[in-house]
């Protein structure tokens, strides 16, 4: 099969093991795969429907790194759908995918590469063979610049591990605890193109109010008020932490993809003696560390001496 073709329909084998043990309730996992064209994502959809893995899964390509695909089967989640979206995997080549996360556009243009790098879980470095050691280091540094918080896998013939592919749960309340250890390793980049894709994070304590934080995300995503030091608007990709809400004892998760945000309580609870704190971490162009953060002060300062 050619990487490209549309892979034929596997249907769901009747009396299978996870039917037995799936309740008539429970929810489909969405995974969608995004990539360049030849970078393997067809092959990886093939693999992923053929391999035997007993689950009840779906699985979306997606040829644009825009989030509307994400967005829409997000959104469809919190209306009690019976599916939920699970995660999103990028593949990139490593033969070419430096070329196109480095391709400069025109002013106003996103670089699409890196979109797609920006609004994943996960990327796949695919190819892996076709290439030196330092040009796969290369490729490496160019997705980690983009994207600080995401899990890089290195393959050939798109052959992964299917239980580092599925069960993500990159949009719900199941990944705080593995949110919580990302976080404190997460560190702000710096971008390999003038303005470029990027990943920041910082880090505020105390306790915030769910409306003053729920302004600060407003403000953000939606009003786009939030400038960097040379007047750019700041455009959020992806937005992603673990937050204290002022009345909760549970860390509190914030998701959000472009315009669309969510807040939901994890089983994440605060310790007693746990000092509490909210950290953020956001990819996407013209970000200023500084500048955000200051704004994120700014909009919860009254909160700041609670603990």
């Amino acid at each position: 099969m050619e990487d490209e073709d549309c892979p034929d329909l596997v249907p769901i084998g009747a009396g299978g093991a996870e039917e037995t043990q799936s309740s008539p309730g429970s929810k489909i996992p969405v995974t969608i795969i995004t990539g360049y064209l030849g970078a393997g994502k067809t092959t990886l959809l093939n693999y992923i429907l053929t391999e035997q893995h007993n689950k009840r899964i779906a699985v979306i390509l997606n040829e644009f790194g825009e989030g509307a695909v994400a967005s829409m089967f997000w959104v469809d989640s919190e209306l009690g759908s019976d599916i939920y979206l699970d995660g999103i995997v990028s593949v990139v080549d490593a033969k070419h995918g430096l070329q196109h996360l480095t391709e400069e556009k025109p002013e106003g243009l996103v670089n699409e590469a890196s979109r797609q790098v920006a609004l994943a879980d996960l990327i796949i470095i695919n190819k892996t063979d076709l290439v030196s050691g330092e040009e796969l280091n290369k490729v490496r540094t160019s997705v980690r610049s983009i994207n600080g918080l995401v899990k890089i896998l290195e393959t050939q013939r798109s052959r992964v591990d299917l239980s580092n592919v599925l069960d993500l749960h990159a949009f719900d309340s199941l990944s705080g605890i593995s949110l919580q250890k990302k976080l404190e390793h997460v560190k702000t980049t710096h971008a390999h193109l003038d303005k470029g894709i990027i990943t920041v994070t910082f880090e505020v304590p105390g306790n915030i109010k769910e409306e003053n934080l729920n302004l600060f995300i407003q403000n953000l995503l939606w009003e786009k008020n939030v400038k960097d030091k040379t007047g750019h608007t700041t455009d959020v990709i992806r937005l992603k932490g673990l937050v204290s809400i002022q009345g909760k004892s549970h860390q509190v998760i914030v998701q959000g993809v472009h315009e669309l945000y969510d807040l939901e309580e994890t089983a994440v609870a605060w310790k007693e003696d746990e000092k509490r704190t909210n950290r953020l971490v956001l990819i996407g162009r013209n970000l200023d560390k500084e500048t955000i953060k200051e704004a994120f002060i700014a909009t919860v300062r009254e909160e700041q001496g609670n603990s």
